[in-house]
C-alpha cells in the first residue's frame, strides 16, 4: 500500500477529523436552516400590502403636518411666538413627500441570490478553513507528540517525503471536502432563493463571478490548512499552531491597530491581515482617512487607499511559502530520536 493512501486513511480515521467534520456540517446546516426562515418571497399580495401601508403612513403624516400648520397659523393670529414650537415658517418647508414613504421600506426581507450569495461563500470558506487548520495542525502535531512520526520514519526513512505526503493527504482531503460541501452549500441557497427569495438577474456572467469567488474560497481553505500543518510541524505540537494563530490574531488585529493609531500612520488597516482577507473575498478593500476630508458641495470626500485581491494573494502566498519552507527545512535538519 502506498504511503499516500495510508496517510489518507490515517487522516480519515482520526477522531479529531470525524468530530470536526460533524461540527462543520452541523454548523453549516444550522446557518442555512436559520437563514431560510428569515427570508420571505415577495408575492404580489405582500407588495400590495407594503404599498398600502406606505400610502397610509404618508397620508397620516400629511394630516399631522396640515394640522400643525393650521395650529401654528392660529397661534400667530393670536400674537403668540411659534418658531420655537413649530419651527420657522410654521414648518411649511417640511411638508412630507411621497418618496419619504417608499413601499420597499415596508417589505419583509427577501434573499437575493445574485446580490447576497457571495457573502455566504465567505462564511463557508471561513468555516472550512477553520476545519482545515485544526485538523491539519492536529494531524501532524499528534504524530510528533505521541512518537508516531519517529515510528513512521523507521518504515519510511525519507523525512521530506513523509512530511510532504502527509501534507498532500491533508490538502487532498480539504480540497475534496471543500468542493463537495461547496456544491451542496450553493444548491441549498439556490433552493432557498427559489422558494423564499429571488433568483432574478442570474446571467452567465454572474455565475462566472460566483465561480471565481468559489475558487478564491477554495484557495483560502487550502492555504489555512497548509499553514496550520506547517506551524504544528515546526513546534512538534498541535498547541504550537493554535498558540501561533492566537498570537498572530492578537498582534495583527489589536497590536498593529494600536501602534498605527499612536503613530498616526495613514491607512493603518493596510497592515492588518483581516483587510487582506476581506480584499481576497470581495476583490478589493477600500480604506478611508476621514482626517483628510475635503468637502465638496457639503459632502465629505476623504482620502482613500485600495487593497486589491492581487495584493492579498502576494501577502498570503508569502506567508504560505514561508511557513511550509520553514517546516520542511526544520524537518530535514532536526534531530529525530
Amino acid at each position: 500500500m502506498s504511503l499516500f493512501v495510508t496517510e489518507l486513511r490515517r487522516l480519515g480515521k482520526r477522531r479529531v477529523t470525524r468530530l470536526m467534520l460533524v461540527l462543520l456540517v452541523l454548523g453549516l446546516a444550522t446557518v442555512a436552516t436559520a437563514f431560510s426562515f428569515s427570508s420571505e418571497k415577495l408575492s404580489p399580495v405582500v407588495v400590495a400590502e407594503a404599498e398600502a401601508k406606505a400610502n397610509n403612513d404618508y397620508q397620516s403624516a400629511m394630516t399631522d403636518w396640515k394640522r400643525n400648520v393650521a395650529e401654528c397659523e392660529a397661534a400667530q393670529a393670536r400674537g403668540e411666538k411659534t418658531e420655537e414650537r413649530y419651527g420657522p415658517n410654521c414648518g411649511k418647508d417640511y411638508q412630507p413627500q411621497p418618496d419619504m414613504f417608499e413601499a420597499k421600506w415596508y417589505l419583509p426581507y427577501q434573499f437575493d441570490f445574485r446580490a447576497e450569495f457571495p457573502m455566504f461563500i465567505a462564511v463557508f470558506a471561513a468555516s472550512v478553513a477553520l476545519f482545515g487548520f485544526i485538523v491539519g495542525a492536529s494531524f501532524v502535531g499528534a504524530e510528533w507528540n505521541t512518537g508516531g512520526m519517529m515510528n513512521l520514519l523507521l518504515w519510511r526513512p525519507k523525512r521530506l517525503t513523509v512530511l510532504g505526503t502527509k501534507l498532500a493527504a491533508l490538502l487532498t482531503t480539504v480540497f475534496g471536502l471543500t468542493v463537495v460541501l461547496g456544491a451542496l452549500w450553493t444548491a441549498v441557497f439556490w433552493l432557498i432563493a427559489g422558494q423564499r427569495g429571488t433568483t432574478a438577474k442570474m446571467t452567465a456572467g454572474v455565475w462566472q463571478s460566483i465561480g471565481l469567488d468559489g475558487l478564491r474560497a477554495l484557495g483560502m481553505t487550502l492555504l489555512v490548512a497548509a499553514v496550520g500543518f506547517a506551524l504544528a510541524s515546526l513546534g512538534r505540537h498541535t498547541a504550537m499552531a493554535l498558540g501561533a494563530a492566537v498570537g498572530i490574531f492578537a498582534v495583527s488585529e489589536i497590536g498593529i491597530r494600536i501602534a498605527v493609531a499612536i503613530l498616526g500612520i495613514q491607512f493603518g488597516d493596510r497592515y492588518v491581515l483581516s483587510t487582506y482577507a476581506q480584499s481576497w473575498f470581495l476583490k478589493q478593500a477600500e480604506l478611508f482617512d476621514y482626517d483628510t476630508c475635503q468637502f465638496s458641495q457639503g459632502a465629505c470626500e476623504p482620502a482613500t487607499y485600495v487593497v486589491t485581491w492581487q495584493q492579498s494573494a502576494v501577502v498570503f502566498g508569502v506567508a504560505l511559502v514561508g511557513a511550509v519552507v520553514a517546516a520542511f527545512w526544520t524537518m530535514r535538519r532536526r534531530d529525530i530520536a
